[in-house]
């Protein structure tokens, strides 16, 4: 068997991380106003859920996707 994947970094790259990480607040935040009955703050989290989506976009068309000029993939030994 090779140490070797096939995958080509389904989303291992900054901008990747960034967008996750941006929306998984977003969504815990949501969760939490959902609860505390803050409709306003619910749907300030959904904003904030899309531009983490469109900020992974923008850091991936700015270089820093997974086949991105800015973005050096680690190597697996």
């Amino acid at each position: 068997m090779s140490n070797q994947h096939g995958d080509p970094g389904h989303g291992d790259s900054p901008a990747a991380w960034t967008a996750v990480v941006v929306m998984l607040i977003g969504i815990a935040a949501g969760t939490v106003f959902f609860f505390l009955h803050m409709a306003t703050m619910v749907w300030v989290c959904a904003g904030v859920v899309v531009f983490g989506a469109l900020l992974g976009w923008i850091l991936s068309k700015a270089g820093f996707g997974v086949n991105g000029p800015k973005f050096s993939p680690k190597t697996h030994d």
